[in-house]
């Protein structure tokens, strides 16, 4: 075992801190490796085999790079489940588990019958709320066929029953649906940010799914909130995970589009991240 973690810490050392280089060799070992946990924490002596050594050889080439080591895996775990993920998707974060815990919280109790995730990637928002309220008629949108054949995974992975629909928000009419929640995690980051991006993120996740034009940087927001304004119930709520740099922006906007109850939430690392809104006319 001792070789395996010497040809782990020469090739990415440099590349994480010490904590954070245990954690990747953990997963390097026992996830894609196949070492069970005991031989990895007693350090037993292991002989990989031809094709292991040639998988953990390919798996430091990619992390060095920069690729994210969920990709590397194919999983990222997510409130509690898991999810397949590729570049065609973004891994799922803490961030928008938080935004997820705010509706399991609002609805734990009178539960809900109608949820649409818009961007829904990986499917974890939509698929996490499916997995809580079984009953409830879950429907997601993605502008992407690649990133819901991904989604599609994870649906029968995770054995829910979300509806998925290959739509572009931007261009899309009112739907014939009433809804008790719309939620999105839209692309929100303008391109001005880029500079001071990790490679990992620029160089690896789905850039439709992450940026927006300086110009316009609320642009998903508006459409959104315009379409919730149709299709949210009376009283019905529409949750957003948002950039902090316009948090304000977002209060006035929903404000103007006539939502009330207009509530802005701090993420874990104390960013204006999430927000929440009831339209009632």
């Amino acid at each position: 075992m001792q070789s395996i973690l010497t040809q782990i810490a020469n090739r990415l050392g440099s590349k994480y801190d010490s904590r954070e280089l245990s954690a990747v060799s953990k997963s390097i070992c026992t996830e894609i490796l196949g070492i069970s946990q005991s031989a990895y924490f007693l350090k037993d002596r292991i002989q990989l085999s031809g094709a292991q050594q040639e998988l953990l050889v390919t798996t430091l080439a990619r992390l060095e790079k920069g690729e994210p080591l969920q990709y590397v895996i194919g999983v990222s775990p997510f409130c509690g489940l898991q999810f397949v993920v590729n570049e065609d998707v973004l891994i799922p974060r803490p961030e928008t588990a938080e935004l997820v815990d705010w509706i399991l919280s609002d609805y734990r109790e009178t539960g809900l019958s109608s949820v649409l995730d818009i961007g829904t990637g990986s499917g974890c928002i939509a698929i996490t709320l499916s997995s809580h309220f079984p009953d409830c008629c879950t429907d997601a949108y993605d502008i992407s066929a690649e990133a819901l054949k991904v989604a599609a995974k994870n649906n029968e992975i995770n054995a829910t029953g979300v509806n998925l629909y290959q739509v572009d928000i931007l261009l899309a009419d009112r739907c014939d649906k009433k809804y008790d929640v719309i939620v999105s995690n839209p692309p929100y980051i303008a391109d001005f940010e880029k500079d001071d991006m990790d490679d990992n993120v620029l160089l690896f996740e789905p850039h439709t799914a992450l940026f927006v034009p300086n110009d316009n940087p609320l642009l998903f927001y508006r459409v959104i909130a315009e379409f919730g304004k149709e299709n949210l119930k009376r009283g019905g709520a529409l949750y957003f995970e948002i950039n902090p740099l316009f948090a304000n922006q977002m209060l006035d906007l929903l404000k103007d589009y006539g939502y009330r109850n207009v509530e802005l939430r701090k993420d874990i690392y104390g960013k204006d991240r999430m927000i929440k809104a009831n339209i009632y006319d």
